[in-house]
Order: C-alpha cells, then structure tokens, then sequence
C-alpha cells in the first residue's frame, strides 16, 4: 500500500515535496564526485534515531534515494513523535512517497497516523487512517483518542461506533480513550454496556476511566458503585473516586476515601487540597498542603497555583510569601501558570507593588497573567493604571477574553470614565468578536448605575440574550439606593426575589431604600417576607493571621477555643 501525503495539493506541502526532490537531485550530482560513508554505531539512521538525533538522521535520510523500509522508517516517526516533530514527520511520510516504498505494513501506518495525531494535524492522521487498506484495532483506537483528545467528542463517537460495525472487537485502551468523549450520562451508559460486553468492566485501566466520566457526568452513585467493584485498585483509581466527590461538592466523603488510601501521589494532594479550595474551606486546603510538604511529596504546577488562590482568598500574604519561597526552591520560579496565581495572590492580599513586580519578572506572559494584573489594579482602585496595562497588553498582540474586560470595565467605574466603558464594552463583540457573559453585564450595569444612569442600565438589562441573575439585578439595586431611586428600587428586588435567591443582600438594600425615604412601614414588611421565606442574614466574618496561623471570628462571637484570651 502506498502511504498518501496528506494535504498533497496545499502549497505548504508541495514546497515541502519539490525541496526534497531537489535535495535527491543534488545527492545524484554529489555522488559522482563523492561517497557518502556512515557506519552502524554513528551514521545509520536506525543508531542516530536511538541516541535521539533526529536532526542529522533526517540529514542522512535527506541524501538517500532507495526506499529504507518499515524497519527504519517507524523508528524515524517514533523519534518524531517523542519530539513532537512534525515538519521532520512529514519529510519522512514524503520521503515514503518519493521513493515509491510500498507499505502494506499496518504497524507503520499506525505509526504514521499516530505521528500527526500526537503533533496535533489531526485532519491529516485520518486522511492517512481512510488511506489504510487494513486496519486492526490499534487504528482506530489511535483515531479516535485523537478526536477525544482536540475536543471533537462527536466524531470520536462516530468512529467508534463505526468499529464496532466493521467487527472489530474493541480492546481495553479502545474504551479508556472513548470514555472521555461520553459527556452525555445517556452515551455514558451506553458505551459502559459495551465495557461489560466486552468483559472489561472489572479491568483498573478502564475503570478508572469509568469511574471519572459518571462524576464528570454528575453521577457519583455510579461512579461508586464501579469503584467498588474494580478487584484492584491502583493510585489513578483512587485519585478518580476522591476527585469525583470533590468535583460533586462531597468534600466530606472525599476526606474519608483520601485518609483511606494505600498510596498517595501529588495528584491525590492536588485532588484533596482542590476540593477544599472549591468548597470554600481555603483553611484546610494551606492545612493540607503544610502536611503534603512535610511529606515530602514532589510538588506540581496544579498544587502551588491552588494554594496560592486559597492564600489569596483568605488575604494571608505571609503565608502566600512562603509558598512563594517554596516555589522557587522546587524550581517553578520561571513557570507561567504559577507566576500569574503568584501575580493574584499578592494583589487580593493588599500588596500590589509586589503583585507587579511579580508581574514584571515573568518570562512568558499569557492573557492569563495579564488578566491576573489588570484584575488587581481594578480591585485597588487604580483604574488609571489597569487601563494603561490594557493598552500595553493589546501591543503585545495578546489578545483579550471576557475576564481582561471584567477588569477594564471595573476600572472605568472606579475611574468615572463612562463613555470610554461604553466604548470597550462595545468592542467586546465588535472588535474582538467575543460574547459578553453574565459578568461583562455586571460591570456595565454597575458602571452605569455609579453615575446615575439608571434607566440606561435597566434598559441594558431588559436586552442581555439570557436572564439576569441576582448579582446583575444587584448591581441595578445597589445603584438605586444611592440615588435615591424608590420605584426602581422596588421592581428591581421583585425581580431578585422572583430567583428565590436565599441571600439576605437584595432584602438588606431595600430595607435600606425605604428607610432613606422614611418608610418604615415597608421596612417592616420586607423583614416580614425574610422571616416567611426563612431567608437569615449572614453574620460577618474576618480572617486574622497571628504568627503565621489564621484565625476565623464571627460577629460578636463567643465560641471561639481562645474566647477567654481574645476578651482579656
């Protein structure tokens, strides 16, 4: 079987194909002068590719005009793959093709198509997979991880599908790469019938799988029951079942499963620090990680850059400074993911000097840095400067997303710069083509409502393509009780109440309204509606950090283990 170029007719490949073919022709001019001599241990394509130099393998290939065979050629793609080589992978397939090597090998041409699917040129793996006259398992399962793998869930399913009606018997590593693409708990099931068909249900790998799909697909009591039935269970098992309560919000059930294992890795860490984290318990996530760290378990990106947010919501800079040491004596002091939660942490903690210089000393910059920056300088007031940044981000050629114009909009209100707001919100769709979310409309309703333009901001509200929610509405009552405006005031947290939002702020701010208008009736009958709806207010809360430990108090506490001390 000849082994077709993808994309044969796009220019990018045909220049490719006529400079190897002008390579050929000047190695034919070459060797009537000269022999090229390599021996085995140093200049044989097969030894160069097993010390990793593909670079002068393809050198060496480049002067070759004599097919090479399979025995060569998969060893040249597998160095490709390991490197993530494409345009090396593409002379190869090229070179196939050049020298009319005949391939009805189905190994190579798994490898090929394995090759460009790995690169991430997953249109041309399956131009190569339709081209293979016989096709074994290996095949598909390749194809259609791929289509999981760049988000194409859809087409994954449908080759899948299309196996089984060519009869070929799925294997154990077919099912681990379909599962990720059965987001519907409907397909879920479906393909796990198949899994109990095929006699692999109790196999760890696919279980595994299993087990992560039904919580993704919010259905933990199946999730369970596979978990309980897997014979053995390896880390990746019990990583699956933790992750999928605290993806669940079962924080507690989680704790119990983590404090159970006979194994932890950094991902069980991560799984369990993140669940407290999600879950509003960012005490215990620091808790966690203190004991992880004394543990001595080798840490990853993932698990720094969560304690830094949960350091950042507590507003704990001192210990938020310490994992900062930690990060850079474990070597993540040039990584970009944790440099921009370093870049939030120091911002939500007050210090935004720091949070800048953090900012300056980044490497490589993503719009997530930028956001994280943008963000802080909004958060702080300084509207001037997270508008100048903006400017400086569009220069870069980073492109924007809907978090940069949550921040460049809370700027334009702490700035009273109302027209520039309504010009960067208009760019949101115009000029970026993006969408504006819930919170895009939250910050133009606020801005607008800071300046009195009330009807304005209602207007803006009527026309959002999707129903409001209480934070947008608030925004719109907030605005109200500044300015006095009482019949606003009163349609506005009708339209709150009509969510059956259980917060007590909407009640608490036209509480307000009335009482600024000397209505103490209505007062009355909005605290009667709280009692009758069982809607309670939340007591405040602050955070203290007393020698490097954070204490919790409520208003008017007198609970606390170290009440008699805190009274002295």
């Amino acid at each position: 079987m000849a082994l077709a170029l993808p994309l044969w007719n796009e220019k990018k490949n045909m220049v490719l194909f006529i400079g190897l073919k002008a390579q050929f022709q000047i190695r034919n001019t070459i060797t009537m002068v000269t022999r090229i001599e390599y021996n085995e241990e140093n200049g044989s394509v097969k030894a160069l590719c097993k010390q990793g130099r593909l670079k002068e393998a393809m050198r060496v290939l480049t002067v070759m005009c004599r097919p090479l065979g399979s025995s060569t050629y998969g060893p040249l793609l597998q160095e490709c793959i390991r490197k993530n080589s494409a345009t090396e992978g593409k002379l190869i397939h090229a070179h196939i093709i050049q020298t009319g090597f005949q391939c009805e090998d189905v190994i190579l041409s798994n490898i090929l198509v394995t090759m460009y699917a790995k690169c991430g040129i997953v249109e041309d793996a399956f131009k190569v997979f339709e081209k293979m006259v016989e096709r074994d398992v290996v095949s598909w399962t390749v194809m259609i991880s791929a289509y999981v793998r760049h988000g194409d869930a859809d087409e994954a399913l449908d080759l899948f599908y299309k196996m089984r009606r060519t009869g070929i018997q799925p294997n154990q590593f077919t099912f681990a790469s379909v599962l990720p693409g059965c987001a519907d708990l409907r397909v879920l099931k479906d393909v796990h019938e198949d899994i109990i068909r095929g006699g692999f249900e109790l196999d760890t790998f696919v279980g595994s799988a299993l087990v992560d799909m039904y919580a993704k697909c919010g259905s933990i009591e199946d999730a369970c029951d596979v978990f309980e039935k897997l014979p053995q269970r390896d880390v990746v098992a019990w990583n699956a079942m933790v992750y999928g309560y605290v993806q669940n919000g079962c924080i507690y059930e989680a704790k119990e499963l983590f404090e159970k294992m006979p194994k932890r890795d950094v991902a069980s860490w991560t799984a369990m620090i993140a669940g407290y984290a999600q879950n509003g318990q960012a005490e215990e996530a620091l808790k966690l990680f203190r004991e992880m760290y004394v543990t001595g378990v080798e840490l990853d990106s993932g698990t720094l850059a969560i304690v830094l947010a949960s350091c950042a919501n507590l507003a704990v800079m001192e210990q938020g400074r310490q994992v900062h040491e930690v990060m850079i004596r474990s070597g993540f002091g040039a990584n970009v993911f944790v440099d921009s939660a370093l870049v939030d942490m120091y911002a939500k903690c007050g210090s935004i000097e720091n949070a800048r210089e953090a900012f300056d000393k980044m490497s490589q910059t993503t719009v997530v840095s930028w956001n994280a920056m943008i963000l802080g300088y909004a958060m702080h007031g300084r509207g001037k400067e997270a508008l100048e940044l903006f400017e400086q981000m569009q220069l870069s050629g980073t492109n924007p997303d809907n978090v940069t114009f949550v921040g460049v909009l809370s700027a334009c209100c702490h700035t009273g710069l109302v027209e520039k707001g309504r010009q960067y919100f208009d760019d949101i769709t115009q000029y970026y083509h993006l969408t504006p979310t819930m919170e895009n409309y939250g910050c133009m309703v606020d801005l607008l409502g800071r300046v009195g333009c009330l009807d304005e901001a209602e207007d803006l509200i009527n026309k959002m393509p999707f129903q409001p929610d209480a934070t947008v509405l608030g925004c719109l009552l907030g605005a109200c009780r500044i300015h006095g405006n009482v019949a606003l005031g009163e349609r506005v947290a009708e339209r709150i109440f009509a969510l059956d939002t259980k917060c007590s702020a909407p009640y608490v701010l036209l509480s307000n309204i009335y009482a600024e208008a000397g209505r103490w009736s209505d007062i009355e009958k909005v605290r009667k509606m709280m009692k009758d709806r069982k809607v309670t207010k939340t007591p405040g809360c602050s955070w203290i950090e007393v020698n490097k430990q954070v204490y919790t108090f409520a208003v008017e506490e007198i609970s606390h283990s170290d009440i008699q001390k805190i009274y002295a």
